[in-house]
């Protein structure tokens, strides 16, 4: 007997996700369970242990944007001579050592460096130039001040020194600071600070940005000075001088068109800001606008400008001398 097939019962979309696809098929390489796979992995793994790559991913850490290197036997000896602070001495493998490199290595010794051996081509792409001498060494940021902790320290020496009996001693500790404004060049930037130094002043200011850092150009040129004078970098340096003078400074610009002369201007014996701006531009419209007085060093008509290094040697000398004559007028 047959019977007549009538309607069977669904499945309401319960089997629904069974009947969708996965998706195209993964690559051999990419299935953990296919020889492809394991065939990638060891690829991957020789490639790592290549020591040519590894040489060059040594490189590119030493040769990030925020080292600073020192290239060249004869700068890298003065670096270590002046106590520049560095991590790294590279040395070129098979080098043919003479007094300079010898030096190099026992100072390098001397300072906890640590010292590495690299091939000729490992040492190129360090410098990325050949012209390194087979010594190349890296040296570690400087670290800034705030303008906050600059100014409290001068102002805790000043407060310190006015219970001395002496005046000479009081109007010596008065604040002294000199701001840069657009100075570029970190040679000059090393020697303003050892004219800093040697003038006693508290502290150099420096904006953020279109100004040099203190890199190993700038302390070598300082000869040291950089150690123990303290550098505070500011974002706005205008802002910077407005902030002093709120706390009672005095700032004094130098320009060739100053309404004074430097030693001059009366302010020499008060706390003081000198603000020095570039030697082709001068000081910017701001910065001048929040000069207290602009002040200029006396020259022939032979001479159109000086360096800046040297007007801020003038200019700090110009202050200090004043200083110890009105020392002398109060005894």
């Amino acid at each position: 007997m047959v019977s007549k097939k009538g309607p069977t019962k669904g499945s309401g979309g319960k089997h629904r996700n069974k009947l969708k696809g996965k998706g195209p098929t993964p690559k051999a390489e990419d299935r953990v369970y296919h020889k492809a796979f394991k065939a990638k992995k060891q690829a991957e793994k020789r490639q790592r242990s290549d020591p040519r790559l590894a040489a060059r991913r040594r490189v590119a850490k030493f040769t990030s944007d925020s080292d600073d290197l020192v290239i060249g036997r004869n700068a890298v000896l003065e670096a270590l001579r002046v106590g520049v602070p560095a991590s790294t001495l590279y040395v070129a493998s098979r080098l043919e050592h003479d007094d300079r490199t010898r030096e190099i290595v026992r100072l390098a010794g001397t300072n906890g460096l640590n010292l590495l051996e690299a091939d000729r081509l490992e040492m190129d792409r360090i410098a990325r130039s050949t012209n390194h001498q087979g010594v190349i060494m890296k040296a570690q940021p400087f670290q800034y001040s705030s303008l906050i902790e600059l100014a409290e320290r001068a102002e805790r020496k000043a407060k310190a020194m006015e219970a001395a009996n002496s005046a000479a001693a009081r109007i010596a500790a008065r604040p002294l600071f000199i701001a840069l404004d657009g100075i570029t060049d970190p040679q000059n930037l090393g020697a303003v600070i050892r004219s800093a130094a040697a003038f006693g002043a508290n502290g150099v200011i420096l904006p953020e940005r279109r100004s040099a850092s203190v890199n190993a150009t700038a302390w070598k040129v300082s000869a040291g000075a950089a150690a123990h004078m303290p550098v505070a970098r500011v974002v706005n340096l205008t802002k910077a001088i407005e902030a002093l003078k709120e706390r009672g400074y005095y700032s004094v610009g130098l320009d060739g068109g100053g309404s004074a002369l430097v030693g001059e201007t009366g302010f020499e014996t008060d706390p003081l800001v000198i603000v020095l701006g570039s030697e082709g531009k001068g000081l910017s419209r701001l910065t001048r606008e929040a000069c207290d007085c602009i002040a200029g060093i006396p020259m022939t008509n032979a001479v159109e400008s000086l360096n800046a290094s040297v007007a801020a040697g003038i200019a700090m000398y110009a202050a200090d001398r004043a200083r110890r004559e009105a020392a002398a007028a109060s005894k």
